[in-house]
Order: structure tokens, then sequence, then C-alpha cells
């Protein structure tokens, strides 16, 4: 049944000149047991003549470790749509038969009081993280081919001094896109055109299921993917983690130390050095074959949250590879014709040359990795700040996923023994936790919840602020030596279990609190099952269980009265939100509300909230990125149903169908389109835009309801003297205005209906955009105004945050029957940020329920 298939495939996809068969690959001088199934036999065709299908990648990989007695192979997680992850330890057959035994003293000797036990260097290769990388992922096949069947005294010396964790692959569904894309663009005759569509399917397969960059998440760890992979590394603690990708096709090859100046703070300067030595392989190696490459620009150390920088703050050398790209199979270049084969191959040399310098460099990397843990309770020491402590006052799910985020990484936390006040705050000891600095994984808490917003140089691969108590919303102070001692410490913390209890049997209705991170999952539950639910619009005191208890604004009501759904039924989803969201749900056996603050069936102080209908867009221009992680929070999250469609084709969308329609970042419509949303608004739609769309739909949708920007006139630009600086200092210059991304600080309107859920004024969002939504004239329109010192961490030039303090964040504007709700960051970035999560849930569910001020602002 295979070979047929692939026969069919080879002859409609054959990629000519870059097939080619094992011995292309094997290294020169060693021989191999021809007892292990090649490639070729196994695919029925040479490696590089077309790509892998996932799941014949993975019959191969397994087939390996069945046949070799070096290899043992385990599943040890899937990706959203059900594939496997797999994971691979490679080492002697003497080693393997007391594998468990070597981890346990390789990670013994990172405790400073242990001995130094001599101990196989252990070397972690990574494959194919970014799925429109084809060579990053297919470099796995002969790698595990050469550990599996090379012989002679120089693999032995190798499997004997090393064991090698290699994970294959990272993003399954991303590299099944890219093989779809490959295929359905494949051509009889060989097309090296770079504009070919073959050639082009950047972001929709570099990323996974809901269009995460899965290189950003080894910090965050909000994938299934990303989580599977970490609990493997830190069981190994590897000293050398290796990590494999393609960029441009018109580049050279590329490997790590990367560029001096970028390389963040808490990287000590001794891994740079192990780095060099180690690349000194590389170079030997791809000087002999002639091949260019790079090793000090391009590519950064700072975001610690990527596969080559999230390991150098937790003891290990980490390496990024990356190789120009020839997705489709063969593609000119700059550099000459590039084949989908040669990457391979370079990959899969690097991968030997890798393994080779971690077993050449031992010694020295093993007693660095030890003085990395050693030093740190001594460094922790040096530092005013000695401990963390946090809570969310009230929020449990929000906390535990911090803590679940915590516990990954192996930081160590607990619960808070006593209350306390620090920072201007009480934190309780029910509900606090406490991180001390002095701890193995010292620097990873400095990543996590220092600000950083000082810089040697302002050019910036990725994010430059990524503090993340401040993502997740969370109350927080660091303690200094007067404030912090160990009697502080509480019992380890982890993460709890969501189910609440289950409430008792009303007679009226059920309520409960908007500000649960899982509420709106809770409500759209009662509104998929068709039950009437109303959201109080001011707090109400309530009798529950003969005890008074406030609820906020938000909070949901959901009343017998009027029902066509049985009360037995209602109750049963009352237990069932109580078990499966963690909500805190409340039994009603009156409507009557304490004196002055208006009882249940009050038009004017509670009011129907309707369940979502929503529109997503994407493509035609819309970020990948932008949209997914709205998709993700939406339907991953909070299981609401959202029809996704390009954005091109919404003029012939039915849009009645809709009460909600989302354009991230990045979307503009055109006129037509433009013309049939504004009637969609004004007959009661709900509009959301993120980012750049909002900047379109400001100046499309509301310029008649803004005030004007404060530009500079054309006098005052003529009489600044010209600009002139060497060429040299262009990339510093270029990059010197530019918000890369930094976390911002806004002063919110918790009164606001699309700020429901938030008891205080502060938000903190991540800031990647320049430009500046314009003010509404609507005084109560702006929901979110950045402070007059916005910069909360992370870098923007002075001007940036001259530009950016005062304007709004976020506005809701009435627009006839329906709104327009604009952001000017990315509310729910990389499915982190918490607590501007509920403000985008919020324009959902209550966006309908905004009106605009009566207020005479010509008054003043």
């Amino acid at each position: 049944m295979r070979a047929s298939f692939v026969g069919l495939l080879l002859s409609l996809f054959a990629l000519g000149a870059s097939a080619e068969p094992i011995s292309y690959y094997k290294v020169e001088g060693v021989s191999y047991d021809a007892a292990i199934t090649t490639p070729d036999a196994f695919f029925g065709y040479g490696l590089g003549e077309k790509p892998v299908r996932h799941d014949v990648m993975v019959g191969y990989l397994r087939s390996l470790a069945q046949q070799s007695d070096r290899i043992t192979a385990e599943t040890i997680g899937f990706s959203h749509e059900g594939r496997p992850i797999l994971f691979f330890t490679i080492t002697s057959p003497e080693n393997q038969a007391r594998i468990d035994e070597i981890k346990a003293a390789h990670k013994a000797r990172l405790v400073p009081a242990n001995a130094d036990i001599d101990g196989p260097a252990v070397v972690w290769l990574n494959y194919g993280v970014h799925g429109a990388e084809s060579s990053g992922m297919d470099a796995a096949i002969p790698t595990l081919y050469h550990l599996a069947a090379a012989q002679g005294e120089e693999i032995d010396r190798t499997l004997a001094e090393t064991v090698i964790v290699m994970v294959a692959i990272f993003n399954p569904d991303g590299h099944s896109r890219r093989i779809n894309h490959v295929f359905t663009f494949g051509s009889e005759a060989e097309v090296t055109d770079p504009q070919h569509a073959q050639h082009n399917l950047w972001i929709e397969a570099r990323t996974n299921h809901y269009w995460f960059d899965l290189n950003r998440d080894w910090l965050l760890l909000t994938q299934p993917e990303a989580q599977a992979w970490i609990a493997k590394w830190h069981e190994w603690k590897p000293n050398v983690s290796a990590d494999f990708h393609e960029m441009g096709s018109n580049a050279t090859y590329y490997f790590h130390p990367g560029e001096p100046k970028r390389k963040n703070e808490l990287i000590p300067d001794r891994q740079r050095e192990l780095l060099a030595a180690i690349a000194e392989e590389h170079a030997a190696w791809l000087d002999g074959e002639g091949e260019l490459y790079t090793s000090e620009d391009g590519f950064d150390n700072f975001y610690i949250g990527k596969g080559s920088t999230y390991p150098s703050v937790n003891g290990a050398v980490g390496i990024l590879f990356e190789a120009a790209a020839a997705r489709g199979g063969a593609v000119e270049t700059d550099n000459g014709e590039r084949t989908y084969a040669q990457n391979i191959r370079i990959h899969f040399n690097t991968s030997l040359t890798t393994i080779e310098g971690g077993r050449k460099n031992r010694t020295a990397l093993r007693s660095y990795q030890r003085s990395f843990f050693a030093g740190v309770r001594e460094e922790a020491r040096g530092l005013s700040t000695k401990a963390y402590v946090f809570t969310t006052n009230g929020d449990e799910a929000r906390l535990d996923h911090f803590l679940d985020l915590l516990n990954r990484h192996q930081i160590e936390v607990f619960a808070l023994s006593r209350d306390l006040e620090a920072g201007g705050r009480r934190y309780s000891a029910r509900s606090s936790f406490i991180v001390p600095l002095a701890q193995s994984q010292f620097r990873l808490v400095r990543g996590v919840f220092d600000r950083f917003t000082e810089f040697e140089e302002n050019i910036f691969y990725d994010v430059s602020g990524w503090t993340l108590p401040l993502a997740y919303d969370l109350d927080y102070t660091g303690l200094d030596g007067v404030r912090y001692n160990q009697s502080l410490l509480g019992n380890p913390a982890t993460a709890r279990a969501i189910a609440k209890a289950a409430p008792e049997r009303a007679t009226y209705g059920y309520i409960f609190d908007w500000r649960d991170y899982y509420a709106p999952r809770a409500l759209y539950r009662f509104q998929k099952a068709d039950i009437l639910t109303r959201a109080l619009m001011e707090p109400k005191t309530l009798t529950i269980a003969g005890q008074q208890r406030r609820f906020d604004r938000g909070a949901i009501f959901v009343p017998f009265a009027g029902q066509t759904i049985a009360e037995t039924n209602i109750h049963e989803l009352a237990q069932q939100v109580a078990r499966e969201d963690g909500v805190d749900i409340f039994a009603l056996t009156s409507g009557n509300a304490a004196a002055g603050g208006g009882d249940l069936g009050s038009t004017n102080s509670a009011a129907t909230v309707g369940k979502p209908s929503v529109l997503l867009l994407f493509d035609g221009g819309v970020s990948r990125y932008s949209a997914g992680q709205l998709w993700h929070l939406m339907d991953h999250r909070m299981n609401i149903a959202v029809t996704l469609r390009q954005k091109d084709v919404f003029p012939r969308l039915d849009l009645t169908k809709y009460t909600h329609i989302v354009l991230p970042h990045g979307g503009a419509l055109d006129e037509t389109a433009t013309a049939k949303l504004k009637e969609w608004v004004e007959a009661g739609g709900v509009f959301v835009a993120t980012k750049g769309a909002s900047l379109w739909a400001q100046n499309a949708l509301l310029s008649e309801a803004l005030h004007g920007a404060d530009d500079e006139t054309n006098e005052a630009k003529e009489q600044a003297p010209p600009l002139r600086f060497d060429y040299a200092n262009k990339p510093l210059k270029d990059a010197e205005h530019v918000i890369g991304g930094a976390i911002f600080e806004s002063d919110l309107d918790p009164t606001h209906p699309i700020a429901y859920g938030h008891s205080d004024r502060r938000i903190a969002t991540m800031r990647a955009m320049e430009d500046v939504l314009k003010t509404p004239k609507d005084p109560v329109a702006t929901v979110a105004l950045y402070t007059d010192e916005p910069l909360l961490s992370g870098y923007a030039s002075d001007r940036r945050l001259e530009e950016i303090a005062g304007t709004p964040m976020l506005t809701a504007n009435p627009v006839r029957r329906g709104a327009v709700i604009l952001f000017a960051d990315d509310p729910s970035f990389r499915a982190t940020f918490f607590g501007s999560d509920k403000l985008f849930l919020n324009a959902l569910f209550f966006g309908g329920l905004i009106e605009p001020a009566n207020y005479d602002t010509s008054a003043r």
C-alpha cells in the first residue's frame, strides 16, 4: 500500500535535482550497519526528494528505535490536532542499561553539596519547531539513522561519552500543513523560481494549529507542544541544547554565538565562551565543504523564551542553527541554487558537530553547569530584592495558571505563611504566594519577575519586555531584606484543581462573579443551552445562605423567571459550571438586594446579555499571530464558537448571522466592504479591532466621533535641522523609535462594561506599535488610557513614550444601535495576558450594552 502511494506521489511531484540517495548523507569513511533500514528503503524515495509526511516520519523513526539497542523512543505529548511528539534517548547499549542512574547522577552533580562525578555529556537536539522550515525537521531522519547504524571506534566513543536526547518533531501540525502545501503546488517539471507558490508558505505552516509561534513558547508554555517538551528538558537538564531552523533563501548558514552586544544580562559570559568553542566544530566542517556561513550577526540572545535562549538561563549552552530555506525542493538564490537536500545534509552534519562539541568539551560544560547553579544563591544575596510575593485577590483560576507556569519551570514557590503588608498592598495568607530568589532557578525567577527598561543596544529580534506577573495582572511586590525572611515560606505550592463546590439547589436563580477568569466560559455554557442571563450594571449586596455577599458589576444572574428550560436542568448546568469551569456559583432564594442597591429585577441595574455569534476575519493582510491568539482564547479556553473566514470574502458574507465581527492586527477593508460593515454596525452589530486594524477602523468608521491628531505643523518641520548620521549607525538609528514589544500601563475605568471584572484601575498590555489611537469625543468612550509614565518593562524611546502617554489603549464607541471597540494592543498577546483577555471577552458579551454620554462637553 505504501509503495503504490509513494509511487503515485513520485510521478506527480518529483523534485528532480534535489533528490539524493542516503549515500549523499553518510559520513565519509564511516561504515553503516546494513541491518538498519535506510530512509530510502523505508520511504521508497531519496531523502530530500520531497517532504516526508509526519506519519511516515514517525513510523520510520520508531522503527529505528525498534532496530537499535542504542535508541529508546517514547511519545511525550500530542499536538492540538492529536499528532504525537516523539522523544528519543540515544547512547551506547551499556549506558542504556543504566540510563536512569546516569540521569540521576547528571542532575545530582548540579547540587553544590554533591560530589562532581564524571559522566556523559547530555546533548539535546530539537527539530521542527517551525513547520515551514523543512530541513529543520527532516534533518532528524539522517541524524537518528546515523546514530543507529554508524559503526567504528568514533561512534562508539561518541555514544559512550554522550547521551543524546532528541525531540522530533516539535510542531507536527505546522509540519503537516507544509507537506500539504508543497504537494498542492508540486510540479512534474522542477520550478526554482523563488516566487513560485510552492516556495512560499511562511506563517501558515510556521505556526501550530492556533497559529502560535512555538519558538516563543519556551517561557510562556501556553501550548501543549511546549508543555510536553519542557517537561523532558527539565527531566534531563542537558549541557548543550541545539535548535534547527531555516531563514530567508538569500541568506547563507548561521550558527551561534550570535550578536555579542545583544545578550540577556541573565546569561553568564562564560556561556558565550563555550558557545565559541563548540562553534569551532561547525566552522571546521563548513569550511571543509566550502559553505558560506556567519555566526555573530542577525540573531540575538535576549528574549529568554526561545529554543536557543531558554536553555541559556537554565544552565545549558543554547545553540541556534539557521539554513537558507529551499522549502519546495530547489530554489534560485543570490548565492546560487539551494536545494532542500543540501539543507538537510548541512543540518545533519551540524547536529553531529554539536554532539562532538559537547563530547570534547564535556568537562568544561559540566564545570560550567555546576557553577551556574552553585553560584546563584551567592548572587541572590547580592541583590536588594530577596523574594516576590503575589496574589490575584479573588481570581483563583488566573492564580492557578501562574502557579502551574512556575511549577513547569521548576521554580520554587510557597504559600505565604502569614498575612503581610508590602508595597502598599495587603497580602492574605489564604490567597497569596511567595517566590524566594535564593534558589537554583534564580536567573529564571529574575527573568519572570524583574522589570528591565535599560539596555546596551535598542535592537531586538523579539519582544524586549515579558514580566509575567504584569501579563497575568497579578498584584505583586518585591521584598527586600527587611521585609523578607524564611519564616514567610509556607508549604510548597502547586496549581490546584479547578473544580469548585456544587451550589445548593436554588428557588429563585443562580449568580456568579465576573472577576473569575473562566466566568465568560460559564456564561456561554448557559447561553448555549438557551438559558436567559442578565449582567449586573451596578454592585449589589445579596443574601447567600443567610449571609450578605457583595457582587460587583458584570456578575451574571441566571433567573428562573422567563426561562423555557426546566429548573432541574438549570441546576444541573450550574453544577457543571462549578465542576468544569471552576467558577463559584451561588444559589438565590430571593431577588431582593440590600437597601439602596436596586433589586435583581430592576432594568436600570441589570441587563439581559445575548449570546455572541462571532465572525473572526483572517488573511488578506491580517496577522495570523494576532488572529490565532484571539481564536485560541475564544475557542480553546472559553469554548465559544467562532466562525473563521478569509477577510477578502467579507463582501460576499451574510452578516445577519453575526452579532460580533473581529478584525485583528493588519486588517483593513476596501470601500465596498467598509460600507457594508458600517451598515451592519449601525443596525446593531459590535465590531472589534486590534492594533493596526484599529488605526484603520478609527478613520474608516469613527472619523467624526474623534478628536483630531496633534501633528506637527509643516512650519515646525521645516525649522528642524536636517538629520545626518554615519551609515554604520544605521541599524541602531533604524530601531531607535521602534517598539517591538514592551509592556505598557493604562488607567482603566472599572465601571465601564468593557472593563467589568477588574477591581483596580491599572492594566498592563503588550505594546508593539508606534502609532496611537485618537481620543473619542464621547467622554465615557475611552475605557483605558495610557498613563503619564506608561513603560513598565521593555524598551521604548523617550520620544515614543511622550507620544503614547495619555492616548487611548482601548475605546468603546457606540454607533447608532451598534458599537466599534478598538484596542491599540493585542489583548491576548501570545495567550499570556490573562488580565486583558477579560477586556476582549467583555467586548463580546457586554459590547451591546454600552451607551454614549449625554454630557454637554462644550459646557466645560
